[in-house]
């Protein structure tokens, strides 16, 4: 594992629970990254925006835990099936890094709808493609049509063990189909078909309605960054801190 400088944020807001206070540790925007080191990074709990590599340090919570899917344990629930047949018609198209017009409009319009309170409303092209595009390292803009209209994209990073979720933005009208939930199982479907073991959903927040769902993916594992070990999780763990140690190797 490489060594980095890494550098403390100030206090800022907190973007997942009203009223707290949060400090950010940032990867030395300076140091040689690429696919190699970023999957090592991911891996102890650090995710990307733009291409700041970094993880949260807040002094007073502990409550951003990262989690990960093993996706070869992975079993859908019912619902889940229900989903996926919902979306069965959907054509997906794995795509690089690009501004698309289309794309832009369709990010616009899911903030104003869906995260109309957030700070990133109102992004020009610009900022929209330093906010989800990394400058040193692969990464898909994966599109999700129905009926040739685009639904949804879920910006995805290709890693040596696994994928990682980075951002989905969808047509809000699309939201009784569970368009994100649709977009999490078809990357557990392709991160199995390439062979790989683990797709890291980021930070499960307990108290964050908008960061609560990934409890719906079972088996889900829980980094702890005290130990530096992944968990298998379970809500004893994310309440009280009492890991389940992982005792199965993938």
């Amino acid at each position: 594992m490489h060594e980095f400088q890494l550098y403390r944020s100030p206090d800022h807001a907190c973007a997942y629970l009203t009223g707290k206070t949060a400090q950010t540790l940032v990867v030395d925007p300076l140091a040689p990254m690429d696919q190699v080191i970023y999957s090592a990074l991911v891996d102890q709990g650090y995710r990307r925006s733009g291409s700041m590599v970094y993880r949260p340090e807040c002094n007073s919570c502990r409550r951003c835990i990262p989690v990960r899917i093993p996706v070869a344990l992975f079993q859908p629930r019912r619902i889940h099936r229900r989903i996926l047949k919902k979306w069965r018609d959907t054509q997906v198209t794995i795509g690089r890094p690009r501004y698309d017009k289309e794309h832009f409009r369709l990010f616009s319009h899911y903030l104003e709808t869906r995260h109309a309170e957030g700070d990133m409303v109102g992004m020009n092209p610009g900022q929209y493609m330093d906010f989800l595009r990394c400058s040193w390292g692969e990464s898909w803009f994966v599109e999700f049509r129905r009926a040739e209209m685009l639904s949804m994209v879920a910006v995805v990073d290709p890693l040596t063990q696994g994928l990682s979720s980075v951002y989905t933005y969808f047509d809000p009208r699309e939201s009784a189909a569970s368009p994100g939930a649709y977009a999490i199982l078809w990357q557990i479907l392709e991160t199995r078909r390439l062979g790989l073991k683990w797709l890291y959903l980021g930070f499960l927040v307990p108290g964050s309605k908008k960061m609560d769902y990934k409890r719906n993916y079972r088996p889900l594992q829980a980094f702890d960054y005290a130990s530096n070990t992944w968990y298998w999780h379970d809500d004893a763990w994310l309440s009280a801190q009492s890991p389940v140690p992982i005792t199965d190797n993938l």
